[in-house]
Order: structure tokens, then sequence, then C-alpha cells
């Protein structure tokens, strides 16, 4: 059984960067595909980056493209969301989401690709 947990969260100013990280157990990072997901207040929930088995990488190009970058450290069994020029628009709680499977890149933008869900560490950007 895969578990994932958050961490990182906080109150920040515009601006700022944060590191969110997630700590998988029950597998090893590097056998999942790995994800993260946003849902800000009053919003559905949005894909914001999503790491494949192999390493590609994929982005939300409209939003946090060129800001956010997903990673990962097989010895710390841990994925990362390292996001800078943080903006009040990314206040949301933040997910990290995994699948066992392969997904091709176009569904790792769909949440019901992944299997299982983390529960979430709030993000509030606020000067």
């Amino acid at each position: 059984q895969v578990q994932l947990v958050e961490s990182g969260g906080g109150l920040v100013r515009p601006g700022d960067s944060l590191k969110l990280s997630c700590v998988v157990s029950g597998r090893t990072v590097n056998t999942l595909a790995m994800a993260w997901f946003r849902q800000g207040p009053g919003k559905e929930r949005e894909f914001v980056a999503a790491m494949k088995k192999s390493g590609g990488s994929s982005y939300n190009g409209g939003s946090v493209k060129g800001r956010f970058t997903i990673s990962r450290d097989i010895g710390k069994n841990t994925a990362y969301l390292r996001m800078n020029s943080l903006e009040p628009e990314d206040t949301a709680v933040y997910y990290c989401a995994a699948d066992s499977g392969n997904p091709i890149t176009s569904s790792l933008r769909s949440a019901s690709t992944f299997e299982y869900w983390g529960q979430g560490t709030q993000v509030t950007v606020s000067s």
C-alpha cells in the first residue's frame, strides 16, 4: 500500500519561494508516476506538475510554467515541488498524487489517472 505525506506549506509573501515535500512509503518513488495538484478556495482541483517513472516532467503551461519545478530524490524516497515567485493566485491546498502505472503524458493532467493521494498541505500567499 502506497502512502504519501506532504509537508512544507505555509504562509508566505508574494515573490517568496517554498519547497513542498511528498514522502513516499510502500514503493520507491521512481517506480511511480508522481504529480502535484492544487485546489484553491472555491475552485476545482487543478493540475500543477507531474513526473513520469522515467523522470520526464510536464507542467501546467498556463499558470506555473517557469516558476515551479517538480523533482525527486530516490535516496530519500521523496518527491518535491519547488515554487518560486509565488503569487496570491497560487494560494491553495497542494496535493501529492502517485500512480503505479505508466500514464501517457496527456493523461498526467487528469486527477483520475492517479491512484494514491496525500492529505494536502496549505499554501497561502498574502501580503
